[in-house]
């Protein structure tokens, strides 16, 4: 089905959809040409601004037929830049990603010979993932590759920043003054860190020309198209492309059309300059886009149509852009081409005043009818949202793919302000990523890694003994058989926990040190606030809040798994615990009775039980208490947040049975979300459930919901529905999603991909074609409980 509002996004996304991605070494070569020029000669950061010029001097330029907005990262649609100075492949990386069925990136013979004989000898030893791997303990390595957890710089940058609304209103001469004036406050004479400074701020200037350089030459390219062009519309939107990129980056924007560019320009140089995990985010995008919305319709030169063609054509511009190339566990944790550029929609101003307003209903019709994986596009509810609006979202999601999300408008505030932000600057916060939230434009918020809650609980019941790799990885604090009791079990898991939050910790320290002293990100410092200020790179703490997140997986599993251990073992004493070991670790082969009862006749998480219920909250707060404030390198400190993206399913490969009945290697429990078929009283009790945590001491929470298209059929359905967001935000939920597919159509499309390429799902916090899923989360997305309102 072709979508899109005229014929240009029909033929744009047309486009977009059906181009296969493909590496592009385009970046890898100048880069490490780059790098053979100025190493050893200038600074570190001055160095990596230079290599960021000399790209954006000589990469290829791409205006697609017919766009409104310009710029890719590579030579095109779907082109993914490698970044050898993070990760640099093996040939073996490079086959694999051209050669596996899902999420696949082509790579031609050039591209091997290039790699092999140009980009490997230099990077091998210099990379930051061979620094990584070098640096790490013995016991790090043992866990990583045991799946207790993950660490996402070990092939990406540091992420999970989100663009202010500075952009549209100074451009990068006014941000170059503003460097050369902190340059010349510098006080060489008392301050030690002057000289260093210095360098962070040249750094910056030079990445402020890098990024001018590219609107320039765009300009001077959309002129010599036009000269070329004979189909008169064509030439004179040429003309205008080419004004708008003399206007911005260089200069703030004055239209609404330049607005967009001037975003997407920043976009490219973030994303250009690392490969942050995840990619940098527009944010409040309504609030930015209205004022400049506003004054051109006053002037007469933008109607309604017209803004939101440019909106589709941004969101074309999103998903040209395929997540960087991942091998290994990294591509486990997140196997998908979406990188996870989230649109905040709606919420409130930084007044406190309802922030929903003429933008945010075109972005609403802009989703709809485009129907892209990228961008993730979520919407704010607060207590002042108009009932219009949030229906209106309502009735998107009930369309089955996804989008949007719904977040809490009320609980992203008060979650910033319990992290220590002002009010100001929380209100102009959101959510990027997943569900993470954030202070747009103030804070480097980094995800470090998932932590697998269930897999702990498996070690505890073994005396710290991994059963899958055959190693002793945690304490050794006796086994589950010698337990008196469920409090001694319980603060044996604790202690292993905590034990693991150490190696996690001191890691995650060790990487984030690495990073700030070899690969800062001067242009990512220029345009996140106080970096220019303090003269530090945003790697080394110089953005106004630095925040850590450690993200905890599977706690529907681990509640369900301790709900049986407690409810069987030791309070009804069904069958006692080396009877259970037994059954685990026969997969419950032989032991259908204790599968039955654990199974079926034990409290589960997700129905409103105080007996499951309490245990997942204490679970939470242990977790919660070992991690939330201890300090990272950058001034700022760890958090917590609880999602999986898709690292539920290998976080289960990586595990025995577990004691609620989940057999071996199957996936654990995603988000907050009660495992698979436990929640069986309905939507109601799974959100009086999922609020007994307390989201407003995290960093974001994942809550999934899966109904039957009837189910949310009609005016009723649409009624229920945003009755529910309004309900699971008034007991302070951070975040709630939506699948609406029947679980036949689901089984079908695993049988016949080919009849349903179309079909787009929702998968943790984002969504994606179903046939691009492997089996184990085809499987996963099909047994979660299909809901219904009583």
């Amino acid at each position: 089905m072709e979508r899109g509002m005229n014929e240009r996004i029909k033929k744009l996304r047309t486009q977009s959809v059906n181009t296969v991605p493909h590496i592009y070494m385009e970046r890898a070569k100048l880069m490490t040409e780059a790098y053979k020029k100025y190493e050893g000669s200038v600074s570190i950061p001055e160095m990596r601004a230079l290599a960021f010029k000399y790209f954006m001097e000589n990469k290829t330029l791409c205006i697609n037929d017919g766009e409104l907005i310009v710029g890719e990262k590579g030579d095109g649609p779907q082109a993914a830049p490698t970044f050898p100075e993070l990760c640099c492949h093996t040939l073996e990386d490079m086959h694999i990603m051209n050669d596996r069925e899902l999420i696949c990136f082509k790579v031609n013979e050039e591209d091997l010979i290039t790699q092999e004989e140009e980009i490997i000898p230099y990077w091998k030893k210099r990379s930051i993932r061979n620094k990584i791997i070098n640096a790490m303990s013995d016991k790090w390595k043992s866990c990583y590759e045991s799946g207790i957890f993950t660490e996402f710089m070990e092939q990406r940058g540091p992420g999970h920043t989100v663009g202010s609304e500075n952009i549209y209103k100074k451009g990068f001469l006014d941000y170059k003054n503003e460097i050369k004036e902190a340059i010349c406050k510098l006080d060489f004479l008392n301050d030690k860190e002057a000289f260093s400074k210095r360098e962070q701020l040249n750094a910056m200037s030079i990445s402020c020309d890098a990024i001018m350089i590219l609107g320039d030459r765009y300009a001077k390219y959309a002129r010599k198209l036009a000269s070329r062009e004979t189909d008169e519309r064509r030439k004179k939107e040429l003309l205008q492309i080419a004004e708008n990129c003399e206007v911005v980056p260089a200069h703030a924007p004055r239209t609404y059309w330049q607005a967009i560019q001037m975003y997407w320009f920043v976009h490219l140089g973030v994303t250009t300059e690392l490969n942050p995990w995840d990619a940098y985010s527009p944010g409040r995008l309504d609030q930015h886009l209205n004022p400049f919305y506003e004054r051109d319709a006053e002037e007469g030169f933008l109607d309604e149509d017209k803004a939101k063609e440019l909106l589709e054509c941004l969101w074309i511009k999103f998903n040209n852009q395929p997540s960087p190339p991942k091998v290994g566990v990294t591509l486990k944790e997140s196997g998908t081409y979406t990188d996870f550029a989230n649109i905040n929609t709606g919420g409130i101003t930084p007044e406190g005043q309802d922030g929903v307003n003429d933008i945010s209903y075109l972005i609403l019709d802009c989703m709809d009818e485009m129907q892209l994986l990228q961008p993730s596009s979520n919407v704010q509810i607060s207590k002042k949202t108009p009932k219009r609006f949030l229906k209106r979202a309502c009735e998107i999601s009930r369309e089955g793919w996804g989008q949007p999300a719904f977040y809490n408008t009320e609980a992203i505030v008060q979650e910033l302000l319990n992290a220590g932000k002002s009010i100001e600057d929380a209100r102009r916060g959101g959510t990027s990523g997943c569900v993470e939230t954030g202070a747009f434009g103030n804070e480097a918020y980094i995800l470090t890694g998932y932590f697998n809650l269930p897999k702990i609980l498996e070690l505890t019941l073994f005396n710290g003994y991994d059963k899958v790799s055959g190693k002793q990885l945690g304490l050794e604090l006796g086994y589950a058989r010698d337990f008196k009791n469920y409090e001694e079990l319980f603060n044996a898991y604790k202690k292993q926990i905590e034990y693991f939050a150490d190696i996690k910790i001191e890691g995650s320290n060790i990487i984030e040190k690495i990073y700030a002293d070899y690969m800062p990100a001067p242009f990512l410092s220029i345009i996140t606030n106080d970096c220019i200020r303090k003269g530090k790179d945003y790697n080394a703490g110089g953005a106004r809040y630095n925040t850590n997140y450690i993200q905890g997986v599977g706690i529907g599993t681990i509640t369900d798994s301790l709900a049986a251990i407690k409810y069987n073992v030791y309070d009804k004493k069904k069958f006692t615990m080396g009877k259970l070991i037994e059954a685990i670790e026969n997969n419950f082969k032989g032991n259908e009775i204790i599968a039955n009862l654990v199974r079926n006749k034990t409290p589960k998480y997700g129905n409103d039980d105080d007996y499951a219920d309490e245990i997942m909250t204490s679970v939470f707060d242990a977790y919660n208490k070992i991690i939330t404030g201890r300090p990272n390198v950058k001034g700022g400190c760890y958090r917590i947040n609880m999602l999986p993206t898709t690292c539920h399913v290998y976080f289960g490969e990586v595990m025995i049975a577990s004691p609620n009945g989940r057999l071996a290697h199957k996936p654990v429990s995603e988000g907050i979300s009660p495992e698979k078929g436990a929640d069986t009283n309905g939507p109601t009790a799974v959100i009086k459930s999922a609020s007994k945590m307390d989201h407003l001491r995290t960093g974001g929470t994942l809550l999934n919901q899966k109904f039957t298209p009837s189910v949310v059929a009609g005016e009723e359905g649409l009624d229920h529905m945003a009755n529910l967001v309004r309900a699971y935000f008034n007991m302070d939920g951070h975040h709630i999603q939506f699948n609406v597919i029947d679980r036949e159509t689901l089984i079908e499309a695993q049988k016949h991909p080919e009849d349903y390429k179309d079909l787009i799902v929702r998968v943790a916090g984002y969504s994606d074609h179903f046939r691009n899923l492997s089996k184990e989360l085809q499987d996963e997305i099909i047994n979660r409980t299909e809901q219904r309102f009583n």
